[in-house]
């Protein structure tokens, strides 16, 4: 390989680090006679597939020159590191030789804008239309739509690549014109709108032609930093609870802020990323999309920012003891999902299994419910009824955070999923 190509990707693979919104391909499109690769079953940026292979991507930025100077950004133009570029074909060779060497199964493109939104945005079109077009490559490709880029190129980006995402950053409009005053929400939202409306789209004109094309199959994600502003973890839910509640949103991720720009008065002084809080927000999020949980259950006026100490699930059941103990034999779905302990598969499993008798401790272990946590929120045969009204939310709290501590002070992994 082209020493002068390598010299560019290790510059450019390193500047993409910063971003995470990807992961699971979310599109089932198997291999096909006639091209190279296949984006069947698989993840990306190193996620796992269903028979536990680990998935890689080449993540990669066209280019990490860029016309803005967001103070959160490592590749803002006033920075003084290595910059590069690569042309189209570069990257375009650069992709199939690393998928023909099987080094990766997939594509994550973004990058920096130079010039103006629209030439940025024709460059990563012509990439992933070349690998489609010329070279045939099946494989997954997610793209990075560039903010204020034309519903022209937009539309025809969705036509090649199987996900696309634009970044919202900041979730507050007035932080992020303080942070970055060349941007508004404006220029996010609207690439947002144009990929939603190329979804449903072709949603329609599939019912009517079957072999009419995919567009962006996977759907849309986007990533907000965590910590670099003042906004409460109240504000950043309500954005993503609005963001979800449009067809074409998949996920969305949280990026806790790393300080790569210190001398930035206009940035707090972090010494570390704020890993756990963004650990919560997915947490959070994880709630919103699968528990039927609501925002304002999980953070409102008098709780705006989440425990630290606890997951969200168990927290909001410490504040409302009145809801339990929940009766494994008789609670319906939605509640069985609200009992700390317990996962939508486990719920699912019990609704089926009491169906044949009466559930007691070790079918509950069997299926998988995490009794340490769960035992004091819940009743069944032969479960004892020191529940969480008899032993107090405080002293339920204290008893599991002290679990947890000594766990991780004998080298344990702790999950961090909730249940």
């Amino acid at each position: 390989m082209d020493e002068r190509v390598l010299d560019k990707l290790k510059i450019l693979a390193e500047s993409a680090k910063y971003d995470v919104s990807c992961a699971s391909s979310g599109t089932s499109r198997s291999h096909k006679k006639g091209q190279i690769g296949s984006a069947e079953g698989w993840g990306i940026c190193h996620s796992f597939a269903e028979d536990g292979r680990c998935i890689s991507l080449l993540k990669i930025m066209l280019t990490n020159n860029c016309i803005y100077d967001c103070a959160y950004c490592i590749n803002r133009r006033s920075n003084d590191l290595p910059r590069a570029t690569f042309s189209v074909t570069e990257l375009v060779n650069l992709t199939i030789e690393f998928y023909r060497r099987n080094y990766i199964e997939g594509l994550f493109l973004s990058s920096g804008v130079v010039r103006n939104p629209d030439y940025t945005m024709e460059r990563l079109v012509k990439v992933v239309k070349d690998l489609r077009q010329v070279y045939r490559f099946n494989g997954y490709i997610h793209l990075k739509s560039i903010p204020g880029a034309s519903q022209e190129l937009v539309n025809e980006a969705g036509l090649y690549a199987d996900r696309m995402s634009v970044n919202i950053e900041i979730p507050n409009e007035q932080s992020l014109q303080l942070l970055a005053p060349e941007k508004d929400f404006q220029s996010v939202f609207t690439p947002m709108r144009y990929i939603q409306q190329g979804m449903l789209q072709s949603a329609e004109e599939r019912k009517k032609y079957r072999h009419a094309p995919h567009f962006v199959p996977a759907g849309q994600s986007t990533q907000m930093i965590v910590g670099a502003t003042s906004d409460s973890d109240k504000d950043i839910l309500h954005l993503t609870s609005a963001l979800y509640k449009r067809p074409s949103m998949k996920r969305v991720y949280y990026s806790g802020f790393v300080p790569v720009n210190g001398y930035d008065n206009r940035l707090p002084a972090l010494k570390q990323p704020p890993l756990v809080r963004e650990n919560r927000l997915y947490q959070a999020d994880w709630l919103l999309r699968f528990y039927n949980f609501k925002v304002d259950e999980i953070v409102d006026d008098s709780y705006p920012d989440l425990d630290l100490e606890i997951d969200p699930k168990l927290a909001w059941a410490l504040r409302h003891p009145e809801a339990f103990p929940v009766d494994i034999n008789r609670a319906d779905y939605e509640m069985l999902l609200r009992v700390p302990g317990l996962g939508v598969k486990s719920a699912k499993m019990i609704l089926t299994a009491r169906r044949y008798s009466r559930l007691g401790t070790s079918h509950l272990k069997q299926i998988g419910v995490v009794l340490k946590k769960a035992q004091y929120f819940i009743t069944c045969n032969e479960l004892p009824t020191r529940t969480v009204n008899e032993i107090k939310p405080e002293n339920v709290r204290r008893i599991l955070t002290q679990r947890r501590a000594t766990r991780v002070d004998d080298g344990q992994l702790i999950i961090p999923f909730v249940y």
